[in-house]
């Protein structure tokens, strides 16, 4: 069984009857602590649930209203994004009302139906004027098309038309939208027999029996035991609902309010984000960096520092006391803890901002307000020229359809054309300076890309992912540790004045005791000149610093085969090639690697 659920979360002034709504509502109190029961007043976060008219099911958050469990509040709604706006008939609109509605308004609440409770206490006269009242603070916000429902918990006048609006609003609300697994942790526990279990909101994608997780941001690991949604078990919890995880490997003190389950390895926690900065309405002042300031996401908060920049005040960078499981558009809420009011929301816009923000940030992070998230990948190679498909799941919960790529990087197409002309460039300057090297030294060639792509991007590795990109497709051709140009080809003329000198400081084709590569070096031949014979063939390098003639080779093979069955000793193949012991054991040695010959013993016979 799955759960097809939506959450809404109650929000409203202190003792306007969230609580009794909510129980008129679903048969459940959601008030749990005795305190609670005992001043008729919420004080964390209760749960309740029921089934509309049209046969969906709704699960209600009921927040606190009173100022001092702010922080409760908004762990409750941070993860909704439907909302009952309560206000009492008689009392009307107070501090609460006007706070609650900021935070829902900066949260980009979806939906929502007001619910003017109390009705059964007051006149129609006063019912109207609360209602056109209510109205007219909606104006402006995210609410204000949201219908208001005269209601009464006592008598049970308008209950069924608010089940109609909730019912209405769920059907028209827009369909979550696709994301990575996170279960926002607002509540831990343990039960005897069957372990923690961690219950929260789940947004993003579905959560299974069996699954693995990960608990955010401490990186603890553990399965899924069992799952269930309003007191019913089921084998998966779909988006949005609310789900008790019971789970195999965490300990309860492991696990507090304000963490994250999600799949493993998916999600990188931070401490500084970028973010689009949404002033509450009626704020009378400019947000400052100076002061105290909480950041409430999810169901978290952490104590943060802004840093508001100058180019453009709307868009900032923050630096929280705790790591934070954030995504790209995520929405939070900014309180100015000294002053004790919500002053901001937000939006975040880069989860791993560059270390530097740069000469006007508020170009890139424009940017970003206008991207959707299916655009988010592209955008991002874009501003950081490169990156891994590892960092770029993380930062986006998505890889790259259609970019271009080298190995595990992602690579901005000006990127990628800058670093193979700055390559072929250099290769050409190198074959037309040393027409006859096999190549330049690949190790040479990266660190000039290397500060190349300094003044683009800096990312270890890219270079050589570049490189390699440029082999397979052919730009380039690697050999050992050499890159050359796959165009260049090496032509040596046999008429030409090197390979005559060559050929003449070997001293003939059978000449037995020829110069070593050094002693050529020293005689002025050009090590490329040497280099590009033995590719040519014309000359044949045995070991590391001896060359031969291909003729007098043939003579030594056939030295070795005229021995017969018996073999030859190393003394023997020496007298027989009128030659030292310097260039007879390499000689059969390289004989031997090439499988021309089998040792055996202190002879070599010849293999057929």
């Amino acid at each position: 069984m799955t759960a097809d659920l939506r959450v809404v979360a109650t929000a409203g002034h202190v003792d306007h009857g969230k609580s009794s709504l909510i129980a008129r509502l679903t048969g459940i109190d959601p008030d749990r602590f005795a305190e609670e029961k005992r001043r008729g007043l919420t004080i964390d976060l209760g749960y309740a649930w029921c089934e509309l008219p049209s046969g969906l099911e709704i699960g209600f958050v009921d927040v606190p209203g009173h100022e001092r469990f702010i922080a409760n509040m908004l762990a409750g709604v941070g993860p909704v994004r439907l909302a009952l706006f309560v206000v009492a008939a008689d009392e009307g609109w107070k501090p609460q009302s006007e706070e609650h509605l900021q935070i829902l308004d900066v949260l980009g609440v979806a939906g929502g139906v007001v619910a003017l409770t109390k009705r059964d206490l007051v006149r129609q006269e006063r019912l109207a004027s609360a209602e056109g009242e209510v109205r007219e603070r909606l104006q402006g916000t995210g609410l204000r098309e949201a219908p208001i429902v005269p209601v009464s918990p006592v008598t049970g006048e308008g209950i069924e038309d608010l089940l109609t609006a909730l019912d209405e609003m769920l059907r028209s609300a827009p369909a979550p939208e696709p994301a990575r697994t996170r279960l926002f942790v607002d509540r831990v526990f343990s039960i005897k027999g069957a372990g923690t279990v961690a219950t929260g909101t789940l947004t993003g994608n579905s959560l299974r029996v069996g699954d693995d997780v990960e608990l955010y941001p401490d990186a603890g690991r553990a399965r899924v035991r069992s799952l269930q949604t309003h007191k019913r078990s089921v084998e998966a919890a779909n988006p949005v609902s609310r789900v008790a995880a019971n789970l195999v490997g965490l300990k309860r003190e492991q696990i507090e309010r304000g963490d994250v389950l999600g799949v493993p390895a998916e999600w990188q926690p931070t401490t500084t984000f970028e973010a689009e900065l949404l002033p509450v309405r009626g704020l009378a002042r400019r947000i400052s960096a100076r002061g105290a300031f909480k950041v409430h996401t999810g169901a978290g908060e952490a104590d943060a520092r802004l840093r508001i920049y100058s180019d453009d005040p709307t868009y900032a960078r923050i630096t929280v006391s705790r790591p934070l499981t954030l995504d790209v558009f995520d929405r939070f809420v900014l309180r100015d803890a000294g002053r004790r009011e919500t002053v901001a929301g937000g939006v975040v816009l880069d989860v791993d901002p560059p270390s530097r923000a740069g000469v006007n940030p508020s170009e890139r992070l424009a940017a970003r307000t206008r991207v959707t998230r299916a655009g988010l990948p592209a955008l991002l190679v874009s501003e950081k020229g490169a990156i891994t498909e590892r960092d770029l799941r993380l930062a986006t919960g998505s890889s790259g359809p259609g970019l271009p790529t080298a190995g595990d990087w992602h690579v901005a197409p000006e990127v990628a054309a800058a670093a193979e002309s700055a390559v072929v460039g250099l290769l050409e300057g190198f074959h037309g300076s040393s027409p006859l090297s096999q190549g330049a030294d690949g190790a040479d060639i990266r660190n000039a890309l290397e500060k190349t792509l300094r003044g683009i991007t800096r990312r270890e590795g890219l270079a050589d992912a570049l490189i390699e990109n440029m082999v397979e497709r052919g730009v380039l051709a690697q050999e050992a540790s050499t890159l050359r140009l796959a165009t260049h080809r090496i032509v040596l003329d046999a008429g030409s004045d090197e390979f005559a000198g060559l050929l003449q400081a070997l001293g003939g084709e059978l000449q037995a005791t020829p110069p070593t590569i050094k002693d050529l070096a020293t005689m002025g031949i050009d090590r490329d000149v040497i280099e590009a014979a033995a590719r040519a063939g014309a000359i044949v390098k045995v070991g590391a610093d001896l060359v031969f003639m291909p003729v007098f080779l043939t003579r030594a093979e056939q030295t070795v085969r005229d021995a017969g069955p018996d073999g030859i000793t190393v003394s023997a193949f020496r007298e027989a090639l009128g030659t030292t012991r310097k260039y007879a054991v390499p000689l059969l040695e390289w004989f031997d690697q090439r499988r021309i010959t089998e040792r055996v013993g202190d002879v070599r016979i010849a293999r057929t």
